[in-house]
Formats: C-alpha cells, structure tokens, sequence
C-alpha cells in the first residue's frame, strides 16, 4: 500500500511538472558563461514547450538546494566528499588560463608557464567556498616547487577579473571565465607542461525521475564532445 501511495503521489507531481514544462537549473559562474548557453540553445530547439529558470551560484550553496527541491538540476564542482542522496555524472574538464591586465607585460604572450608566474602577486578565490579552484593555483605552484604570492583573495569570478583590470595581480581561472565581461583583461593559455583542468559535474536528488531534467541529461550525453572541445 504505501508503494502505492508512493507511486500514486510520484504520477500527480510528474502530472504537475509536464503541465508547468518548467525546469530550475543551477550552475556555477564558468558553466553558466560557458556550458550553458551552448545547451540551453540546443535544448529550446528540441523542447520549446519548456521554460527554464536558471540560478547562478556556488556549488557549495547549489547542492542544498537541489537537496531541498528548489532545483531540479546543477551543473557544479563535484564536490570531495559526496552525498549520498545526490548523483553525480561527471562532464568534463575545463581548462584553466592565466588571466593578466592587457597593459601586463605578460598580455603579448601566447602561453605561460607556472615558473613565469613565480613572484607575480596572485588573485585566488577563497577555499572555502570555491576549493577546486584555490586548490587548482596552489597544486600548480607546489608541483613546481615554487611558492604562490597571494596579494588578493576574493570570492566572485566577476570581481577577481575586475581586480586583475585593475593592475592588482593575475589569476588562474577557468577557460569560460573569458566569456564574462570584464574590459581591459586578457587570458593567456597555460602551458601544456602545466596544464591542469577544473572538473564539472552535473548533479540531482538519488532516486527520482522527472521527464524533462532527464531531456536535459540527455541532451547534454549527445552533445558533450562538442561542448567538451569549447571547455
């Protein structure tokens, strides 16, 4: 009886969700400049009847609320430790930059290495909220067996690219970045020796079905290599 009642009350809220055609997203800044406008724009072509409510956060702050039901599905940083009530299905990775003021005398450069970057003062995020990129900038430096100056930590992507315009150090950062406005900034490819990658995941609750978070997965499985190749 009550795996009927849990099979009844499961029909009415998928009843719910085809009639609203609605489905809430979240994703980090990167994926939400980078990632998400390539299959939002192939996902309206397959599924017009659908709106999509789109939330930009941290992962830190996306997973509870895939959790909690206010989103249906995330595209986040898998996180170390993993709860046990989410599923994880790993995308790819993105590829970190240098991001340097256009007046930076590294800004004519097409690459750069982590030794070149050896005593120029570091922007970085904090690691609490944003562990794989703050530990991304401090692996490079430790596998060089250099020591990363840090002069600035902020918390928003948006705000570390302004601080770079602003002449206030450099920064390593997520390819995607580049596509956010940020005026006076340039970012310059890291080379293959000291290329490292930012994981990218997507996330939602265990156990549960919905038609249309599950169009968007399998939207995004078809499509990955090419979304892959713009990471």
């Amino acid at each position: 009886m009550l795996a009927q009642a849990d099979a009844l009350a499961a029909k009415y809220r998928m009843h719910g969700r085809n009639q609203a055609a609605t489905i809430r997203v979240g994703a980090i800044d990167s994926a939400a400049a980078g990632l998400l406008p390539m299959l939002l724009q192939d996902f309206r072509k397959q599924r017009p009847d659908v709106t999509v409510q789109l939330v930009e956060d941290k992962t830190i702050r996306l997973l509870p609320r895939v959790l909690s039901g206010r989103i249906d599905l995330a595209f986040v940083r898998p996180p170390e430790h993993q709860d046990k009530r989410l599923e994880f299905m790993f995308l790819l990775h993105e590829t970190a930059v240098v991001a340097v003021s256009d007046r930076h005398p590294f800004a004519s450069r097409k690459r750069l290495s982590i030794a070149d970057l050896a005593g120029q003062p570091l922007i970085v995020p904090e690691r609490r909220s944003r562990p794989h990129s703050h530990d991304l900038t401090m692996k490079l430096f430790a596998e060089a067996g250099l020591e990363a100056r840090i002069a600035q930590i902020a918390d928003e992507k948006q705000t570390i690219v302004n601080l770079v315009s602003a002449k206030l150090g450099v920064a390593i950062v997520p390819k995607w970045t580049s596509r956010m406005a940020a005026r006076g900034v340039r970012y310059v490819r890291l080379a293959a020796s000291d290329m490292n990658k930012l994981p990218l995941a997507a996330a939602w609750t265990r156990g549960t079905r919905d038609l249309i978070r599950d169009d968007m997965l399998e939207m995004v499985k078809v499509r990955l290599l090419r979304y892959a190749r713009e990471a």
